[in-house]
């Protein structure tokens, strides 16, 4: 396979397990710490995910409106965040791709993993996770992202230099 042949990427169910090692998933599920409040009227999922605003940074909150990707998709680049995480929360309903790697060292290819997120499924990337920035599928979709303002670089993209196909959402 040529440096110029992008190389298939499996694309997997987003889960709690799958995902730790890049952050934390976001859902109102059984796994996570949960109990009523306002007199049993409403149930709290409780710290979902460890928002890190980094050094100086403070707490923002935004709304994305992604547009659609067509699949067959080539990843050619990827992002990191170094001084802080960042969270993303579905809010039209849709399903959307993750592709992350792990911190430290410019990813390649074969470092890549890919998840299909349900619209209930949000994700926070652990500070200095690379991931793709957002693809969501099926049509128009918000989210709202929980991430750093403040001083200092917090944004590294690199180029890939074998590009990753993802050809199906699974």
């Amino acid at each position: 396979m040529s440096a110029l042949t992008p190389r298939p990427l499996e694309v997997q169910p987003l889960t709690r397990e799958a995902f730790a090692p890049y952050g934390e998933v976001i859902e109102a599920s059984e796994a996570a710490r949960h109990f009523p409040i306002n007199a049993g009227n409403t149930e709290r999922y409780h710290d979902l995910a460890r928002i890190e605003p980094g050094p100086d940074g403070r707490v923002i909150v935004s709304i994305f409106r992604g547009q659609p990707r067509a699949l067959p998709f080539t990843v050619t680049m990827m992002e990191r965040h170094p001084l802080a995480s960042q969270a993303f929360i579905p809010m039209s309903g849709r399903p959307y791709l993750v592709v992350v790697a792990p911190a430290g060292a410019p990813p390649q290819v074969e470092d890549l993993a890919v998840f299909l997120a349900r619209g209930d499924q949000g994700v926070n990337y652990a500070t200095g996770v690379w991931h793709h920035p957002l693809l969501a599928l099926d049509g128009v979709s918000d989210f709202l992202v929980v991430d750093r303002s403040g001083p200092g670089h917090n944004c590294d993209e690199v180029q890939l230099e074998t590009h990753g196909l993802i050809a199906a959402a699974g």
